[in-house]
């Protein structure tokens, strides 16, 4: 079976009920269908390490052209496609199986990053057209987020079995900054632009800090 692309979400986690990223791409998956994607969605446990086999076993399942992986960054004021994943475990907060790794690699000898090989600057772009707050990130923390976004750009770089897959991770805000039907509505956006980009734009999008 082959697919145009996967979208990844996360289940909650901290002791919320929800989790927004998850929000958005269970709203984002049928808006893309109608628009003739061939589009599915697997939710993903907080969990160190899990998550990223989650992740693989539908990547190897439904061989996507295109994999996004979604993630919530409660703090940040905008839509933030993230341009590296590094090789680091460091938790803040436990995970939802109580494990808090301290400095600890994603994978054992492996490079120190990973880079996105979505167009994220085109995805900007495309939303900043709509007025949507967006903005290249330089980084995904290294919480469970990062760690997925690291094993999933390891695993399309170093597996022959899926070469030609691209992937990356997209971080949200919170609903009180941008509510799921919106954030739904950029991730159905940033897809289109992906699939019909192969090379990013080269526009500014870096940062001082």
């Amino acid at each position: 079976m082959a697919i145009d692309v996967l979208l990844s979400g996360f289940a909650p986690f901290d002791g919320a009920a929800t989790n927004e990223s998850w929000e958005a791409v269970r709203e984002a998956v049928p808006a893309l269908v109608e628009r003739g994607v061939d589009a599915e969605a697997v939710e993903l446990p907080v969990e160190f390490g899990t998550a990223s086999e989650r992740l693989e076993e539908a990547v190897r399942g439904l061989r996507p052209r295109l994999v996004v992986a979604v993630g919530l960054a409660a703090g940040r004021t905008a839509i933030t496609p993230e341009r590296v994943a590094i090789n680091i475990r460091d938790a803040r907060i436990p995970d939802n199986a109580g494990a808090s790794p301290v400095d600890e690699p994603v994978v054992p000898g492996a490079p120190v990053g990973r880079f996105s090989t979505l167009p994220v600057k085109a995805m900007v772009a495309a939303l900043a057209a709509g007025e949507v707050p967006a903005a290249v990130s330089q980084t995904a923390g290294t919480y469970v987020c990062n760690d997925v976004f690291y094993a999933l750009q390891h695993l399309l770089a170093t597996d022959p079995a899926l070469e030609g897959i691209r992937g990356g991770f997209v971080h949200v805000p919170s609903a009180d900054v941008v509510d799921s039907p919106a954030t739904a509505r950029a991730l159905v956006r940033m897809v289109e632009v992906a699939l019909s980009t192969e090379t990013d734009v080269r526009l500014a999008g870096g940062a001082e800090h």
